[in-house]
């Protein structure tokens, strides 16, 4: 995108929303970067750059535009959309990887060597994993001397910065102002991101590409909630976190123009890799206008998606907890689904450090490593099914089944294929919402196939399959629209 120099002028002379997250705009005259919706009076064109990453802006030595805020945008869609190893890299990084483990973490996950990483991040963002990792580091700063009344001290290190003085220079370089200036402006301003009330409670918005409906998304969350371990509750979903550091209690509740969300940590070392988890879950980065406009061109889909634009995939915070609750859901209802992994979390979960004060979560669900010590014979499961879930248990407890944001999509499903009582429909559910892929399909599920008739639409796995080609690559954003044609409580924001 960043390299059709004539796309990216109109873009930003037309203050284009859509295009936030995909390019910013470096100015060279004032040696500002801004994203493309900036509200100042567009610079002359000469005068315009476009990079690919704020990374490699601020690696240029350009500085955060103070009025439209570019590290507040919406992440690329491209990294979700893909599953090369760039986009697998700049999930990893998104998640910390990078900060916890470093690049060789990094590479290592990657099955690349280092040098083949930077390469290749470089030759497409414009910046290595350490500048990257860098920006982001910059954003979770921002967001604590802003939302927090944390001392600058504690800000730096659970931003993950090694020292106070890199944290300084940091934020001088990146925002041109201190972080004290920083907090001083946050102060005057009413923009969403108010300090919170309730103590160890962090308070923000979470941006996302507009249209964004609530209904399926929020619904589907909240009808398979288990528990113990999720809730809806005062007009938000909340859900405990099981996180590298520690733990969370998470609070999302939609909005028109954002999804607020107020996180409680127990380390706020966390807190990056939280945000980039719920934004995950909400599947806010991707690009409903493309996903829409190339399911419109299917006659029979259009009606669905004119209806109610900008349908999401709800995804996880835990891959491996969502194919643990896939096997769990086969074949059974919604409610049975959940009564079973309410099962497990109160046999096996971990209870949360801290009580919750504002509602019912206990409990975090059980890892695989707590569950790998069950008894088969205490689930209410026919055997056949028992005997699937102790197999992925113990293959995602040994890490023989690796599943996570960084998983190659095809070799994820070749490995759950392998397991007994894995058919095509556990399979393409984990890779659509565990695994993300945005072209995961269901032609055998019951509601895809009666949406599907109820259309005019094939109904056979067969020939949906290949009626479905048209809609590539958003066929996961297909299923969430079929599956709307039912009265179903997934399809509806709970009151």
């Amino acid at each position: 995108m960043y390299t059709d120099t004539e796309r990216c002028v109109r873009a930003v002379q037309s203050k284009d929303a859509r295009f936030d997250g995909w390019f910013f705009t470096a100015v060279r005259t004032t040696r500002i970067y801004c994203r493309p919706s900036c509200p100042a009076v567009p610079p002359k064109v000469e005068n315009m750059t476009f990079l690919p990453s704020a990374a490699a802006c601020q690696q240029a030595g350009y500085r955060a535009c103070k009025r439209c805020r570019p590290d507040t945008s919406p992440g690329s869609p491209e990294w979700n959309a893909r599953a090369d190893a760039v986009a697998r890299a700049m999930r990893l990084i998104r998640d910390g990887v990078v900060d916890r483990e470093g690049v060789p973490g990094l590479a290592a996950r990657l099955g690349y060597s280092t040098r083949q990483v930077e390469r290749q991040l470089n030759a497409e963002l414009g910046a290595g994993p350490l500048a990257l990792a860098r920006a982001q580091r910059a954003q979770t700063a921002r967001l604590l001397v802003e939302t927090s009344a944390l001392p600058m001290g504690d800000i730096a290190f659970a931003a993950g910065f090694s020292s106070i003085r890199s944290f300084n220079e940091t934020v001088r370089e990146v925002f041109a102002l201190t972080p004290g200036e920083l907090r001083t402006r946050a102060a005057g301003r009413s923009d969403g991101c108010t300090r919170p009330q309730t103590p160890g409670v962090l308070s923000l918005r979470l941006p996302f590409r507009a249209p964004l409906n609530p209904d399926n998304l929020f619904g589907h969350l909240v009808a398979t909630a288990v528990p113990g371990v999720e809730e809806w509750r005062g007009g938000a979903y909340r859900r405990t976190l099981r996180l590298p550091y520690g733990t969370g209690v998470v609070a999302l509740t939609p909005q028109p123009d954002h999804i607020g969300c107020q996180l409680a940590l127990t380390d706020l070392r966390d807190l990056t890799i939280a945000i980039s988890r719920c934004r995950w879950m909400l599947d806010l980065d991707a690009d409903p206008e493309a996903v829409d406009e190339q399911l419109r061109s299917d006659p029979l889909l259009a009606p669905l998606v004119d209806k109610a634009p900008g349908r999401r995939v709800p995804r996880t915070v835990d891959a491996a907890e969502f194919a643990v609750r896939a096997v769990l859901g086969q074949q059974v209802s919604t409610a049975a689904a959940r009564t079973h992994a309410a099962r497990l979390v109160t046999a096996y979960g971990e209870p949360v450090v801290d009580p919750d004060p504002d509602g019912g979560l206990t409990h975090l669900f059980p890892s695989p490593e707590a569950l790998a010590g069950l008894d088969p014979e205490a689930l209410a499961l026919p055997r056949s099914r028992r005997t699937t879930l102790t197999t992925l248990v113990g293959a995602l407890a040994d890490g023989s089944l690796p599943l996570g944001i960084d998983s190659d999509w095809e070799a994820a499903r070749a490995r759950l294929s392998a397991l007994p009582g894995f058919g095509p429909w556990t399979t393409e559910v984990i890779a659509m919402r565990a695994l993300g892929d945005p072209d995961a399909f269901l032609p055998s599920d019951l509601g895809v196939r009666r949406a599907a008739a109820g259309l005019g639409l094939p109904s056979s796995p067969g020939a949906l399959t290949a009626r479905a080609a048209g809609w590539r690559p958003w066929r996961a954003y297909a299923v969430q629209y079929l599956w709307a044609t039912d009265d179903h409580p997934i399809n509806r924001l709970p009151v």
